[in-house]
């Protein structure tokens, strides 16, 4: 059996560049709550159903809404988001737990920067497909399930999108 892998890696694929289309024309306060919510609402209850002892992705979900409400600085929302991806590196065997992990960690990360939300689709959308079909489907199938979930994501961006924003964020695109 092939060696599961961690995250999508075509960048070009269409459900990735429509997500990109979008999420550059967004503010990244638009774009940092769209990813931590969905990441609350879909890959926070993945990642419990494998590992619900660990509660570190639970904090940095916290702690990223804590910092966009003012209630703590970005030093105390980065400790979490950190320890997160910790807890990524940690599931090493749970390639479900672990693209959730670093889902629900990039998602938070888009609190500094915008570019972050990306991993949402990138990490998460593998992370949606390897709980639903195991990580012994062909390749194609996951990543076929993995296109679906990116429309979801995208259907939830275009949901809060601003129309005509006025502060989109920059973005480098650096993968």
């Amino acid at each position: 059996m092939p060696k599961a892998r961690k995250m999508l890696n075509d960048w070009d694929a269409p459900y990735i560049q429509s997500l990109v289309r979008l999420i550059e024309t967004q503010s990244k306060s638009t774009l940092a709550h769209w990813a931590i919510n969905y990441s609350e609402h879909v890959l926070l209850p993945l990642w419990s159903k494998h590992c619900p002892d660990d509660l570190r992705p639970h904090k940095a979900i916290h702690a990223a809404r804590e910092w966009l409400s003012g209630e703590i600085k970005l030093p105390e929302a980065k400790k979490a988001i950190l320890e997160c991806h910790e807890a990524a590196r940690e599931a090493e065997g749970n390639p479900a737990a672990q693209a959730a992990a670093r889902a629900i960690g990039q998602s938070a990360s888009t609190i500094h920067s915008a570019g972050h939300c990306i991993g949402l689709a990138l990490y998460g959308a593998l992370a949606v497909a390897y709980d639903t079909l195991g990580t012994r489907a062909a390749w194609e199938q996951l990543e076929q399930y993995a296109g679906e979930e990116c429309g979801r994501m995208l259907d939830a961006l275009r949901a809060v999108a601003v129309e005509d924003e006025q502060n989109p964020a920059r973005i480098s695109w650096k993968c």
